[in-house]
């Protein structure tokens, strides 16, 4: 029997610190995606609760996990039997400390993964912390990972998910229009490099200083593009794949089982 596995990737343009219609739009789209056919996982995009360029404002939208927003969303999880990744402002015990964060709802309304995005650039380093380890999470048709934004850029963060056992990546982005080709090249390199499902969500619309791109899809462990919603207009996009292939390619290609990792010392150095 196959593991088919139903996502949706949500391409939307958020609100600038509304975080109430946010959520109440993220609400919208879970409802109307699981009201038409019946989906494992919904993807929105990075900082989808809050949107982008927030500066000092983050530290009043910033939620803990749990909280407001997870709670809003995990019932929406639990009603539909499904997994929902979402992006968020993190904040820990401390009020001043804090993350562009990734959290994944699972079917039962728990808090399935909780992720920090690891690579921060440009003012992002100004705002947040940088998380410091990949988190994989575990669903009954298989084990997926969590990536933000430029993790995509960074060969390492989809490799260190892949030898954790991830046979898809999950990306929340804010993907700039200036960089719009290398989004689909970085999306394309990392599937067919780690023999593994992609499944990435990025935003549109416009901020002060950034325009976004949305070009969300799902490309496939052989580079194959299973979906994508090139318009930049907010919508969705749906398809269901089977994780089998993963193991399918891995058997044929060998370049997981034939690394060298001894070869590769300097990838490891902190320069």
């Amino acid at each position: 029997m196959p593991r088919e596995v139903t996502i949706a990737l949500v391409q939307m343009a958020p609100s600038l610190a509304n975080a109430e219609a946010n959520l109440r739009k993220m609400g919208d789209y879970v409802e109307r995606i699981c009201g038409e056919e019946k989906t494992d996982l919904i993807v929105f995009p990075e900082l989808s609760y809050t949107g982008n360029e927030l500066g000092v404002r983050a530290t009043d939208l910033a939620e803990r996990v749990p909280g407001h927003a997870t709670n809003y969303l995990a019932k929406r999880a639990n009603d539909f039997q499904t997994h929902i990744v979402f992006g968020m402002v993190v904040k820990e015990k401390v009020e001043s400390i804090l993350y562009n964060g990734l959290v994944c709802l699972g079917p039962e309304g728990d808090i399935a993964g909780d992720y920090r995005k690891v690579h921060l650039l440009g003012e992002e380093r100004q705002v947040y912390r940088n998380g410091f380890r990949f988190v994989t999470v575990e669903a009954e048709w298989g084990r997926f990972g969590l990536m933000v934004g430029a993790d995509l850029a960074f060969p390492e963060a989809a490799r260190s998910l892949t030898l954790d056992g991830a046979e898809l990546i999950v990306v929340a982005a804010n993907w700039d229009n200036e960089y719009a080709d290398s989004w689909r090249a970085h999306l394309i390199s990392r599937a067919c490099e780690n023999s593994v499902f992609v499944a990435a969500a990025n935003r549109i619309g416009d901020e002060p200083t950034l325009h976004f791109s949305g070009d969300s899809m799902i490309v496939g462990p052989k580079a194959e593009v299973y979906t994508v919603l090139e318009e930049p207009i907010e919508g969705y996009v749906v398809a269901t794949i089977d994780l089998d292939l993963v193991r399918d390619v891995r058997e044929k290609r060998q370049l997981i089982q034939y690394r060298e990792p001894m070869a590769y010392r300097s990838v490891v150095k902190k320069y």
